[in-house]
């Protein structure tokens, strides 16, 4: 008597080692609206700080990140099908230009360097990075069950 044995594969896919900038610039635009909420709540100045130098990082981080994207667009080591890759790419630069303007607000003097303005775009930036980290996910989810390359 024969038997067929069935494998199952589970395809792993890691996220790609561009994508390591891009998580630290994440993180330090959250924070700096955690920086933000706390200067708003405690008015002391060392939090504005915080914040301004966050958003500094976080911005630096995200144009090495966004070099290394064109980079691997232009070699042809990524590829973008579909309208969700583009939908993300289109929803990092949101996420970077809203920062770069929180960046400007930041850089006044007292309250009204992050009163209500700056609070509000280091909401809106968190906000565009969550939705873009959601999309991201499912597009690895596709890449790693085959609907994608």
């Amino acid at each position: 008597m024969t038997y067929t044995t069935m494998r199952s594969y589970i395809a792993i896919v890691a996220p790609p080692p561009r994508s390591v900038p891009l998580h630290f610039s994440a993180a330090c635009l959250v924070g700096a609206l955690l920086t933000d909420i706390t200067y708003w709540r405690t008015a002391e100045m060392m939090w504005t700080n915080f914040s301004a130098w966050l958003l500094t990082f976080g911005l630096l981080l995200g144009a090495l990140a966004a070099i290394a994207v064109l980079i691997d667009i232009f070699s042809g080591r990524l590829l973008l099908r579909g309208g969700l890759g583009w939908l993300y790419i289109i929803g990092n630069i949101a996420a970077f230009v809203v920062s770069l303007f929180n960046a400007f607000i930041h850089s006044r003097d007292a309250w009204t360097s992050v009163v209500p303005t700056g609070l509000t775009l280091s909401v809106v930036a968190a906000v565009l990075i969550v939705i873009n980290a959601c999309i991201g996910w499912v597009i690895l989810r596709q890449r790693a069950g085959g609907l994608e390359e």
